[in-house]
């Protein structure tokens, strides 16, 4: 297979900033949980509007890229790839729209609705397969956590725990055939098992289709909790473990760490079992809240701007989704071959 590089990224984060004021004051009921380390709330986040589509978010985000790799390499992609948390159509994915919107006459048009808070590097392995087999040159990645503001601000979800904690926006990445910026090695891990144990709660009983008064958010319990802790500490571990053995690398010889953003809990967690110092692990979660899919080319995008990624730097993407069904790994040698110009 031929070399396959992350060249670019770029971010989208809607309106301003929301602080956490805006839900305790009506956080209510769910003792057992409000206290929660799980739930500890970010200072700020942004969140979507009502009307703010999935395809809106991606196009500002690719308009954002276009600006980094010039308008000739956009025009030149030949697949998008996308993951949108909460799909605005239940059909079909925001893909062939948003390649239309940026003038992109893709040849694949791929909407990944799995992969959730790790959905990134689920898309770095589609595009690396793909670019790397010879049968594309370049791809677009975008990456939306949209379920902010359009679920966790209704009135009975707004009381609940766990409505502080996500934040919306959009991730866009650049992969091309180039060893500039070598993707090195991906790891996943599909545990079908837990599938289960995370998903959509409605009260009144009625699947999400039906018509009913009560309003969609994700349900937790105390005991699922304490399993999606168990997993969540120990599934990232593995897989970044899994990446630097297929690399003969050992976690010391990592520059940074490009996890999901989850909460400080999983953060700290995974600093520890890895024995990687919080200035080798980017963190956007007091920013921006838990971003899901879009937190890590969210937090990438924004450490190279910031100036934390440093060309030549050793980089390992990773996270977890939902309760542990998928995990995966991504070590990227951030521009190996220098900054583009």
């Amino acid at each position: 297979m031929r070399a396959v590089s992350l060249l670019e990224l770029a971010s989208y984060l809607p309106g301003e900033p929301v602080g956490t004021e805006y839900f305790l004051e009506h956080q209510e009921g769910a003792a057992d949980l409000a206290g929660h380390t799980m739930f500890k709330a970010p200072r700020t986040r942004h969140q979507v509007s009502r009307d703010e589509t999935p395809a809106d978010m991606m196009e500002k985000a690719g308009l954002a890229l276009r600006d980094r790799i010039g308008d000739d390499a956009l025009r030149a992609v030949d697949v998008v790839i996308t993951n949108s948390l909460l799909p605005e159509v239940p059909f079909t994915g925001p893909g062939a729209e948003v390649a239309h919107r940026l003038g992109v006459k893709a040849d694949w048009v791929l909407d990944a609705h799995n992969g959730g808070c790790a959905s990134f590097v689920h898309l770095l392995r589609l595009a690396r397969a793909l670019i790397g087999s010879g049968q594309a040159r370049s791809a677009l990645l975008f990456n939306v956590q949209n379920s902010a503001g359009p679920v966790m601000t209704q009135p009975d979800v707004r009381r609940l725990p766990e409505a502080v904690i996500p934040g919306d926006g959009c991730g866009a990445a650049y992969v091309a055939a180039s060893d500039e910026s070598p993707i090195l090695g991906i790891e996943v891990a599909n545990h079908g098992e837990y599938t289960r144990d995370c998903g959509l709660a409605l009260h009144d009983g009625r699947k999400y289709w039906e018509a009913g008064a009560s309003q969609m958010h994700v349900g937790f319990t105390p005991d699922k909790v304490a399993d999606i802790v168990e997993r969540g500490n120990r599934l990232v571990p593995e897989v970044v473990n899994r990446v630097c053995e297929s690399l003969d690398l050992k976690t010391d010889d990592l520059d940074l760490l490009i996890t999901n953003q989850p909460n400080r809990m999983f953060l700290k967690q995974w600093q520890e079992r890895l024995s990687i110092g919080p200035d080798r692990h980017l963190d956007t979660f007091d920013r921006f809240g838990n971003l899901f899919g879009a937190a890590v080319p969210i937090t990438l995008d924004h450490g190279i701007r910031e100036g934390r990624v440093e060309d030549g730097s050793l980089l390992m993407l990773a996270g977890f989704a939902h309760a542990g069904d998928f995990a995966g790994a991504a070590a990227v040698h951030w521009r190996a071959g220098g900054a583009r110009g």
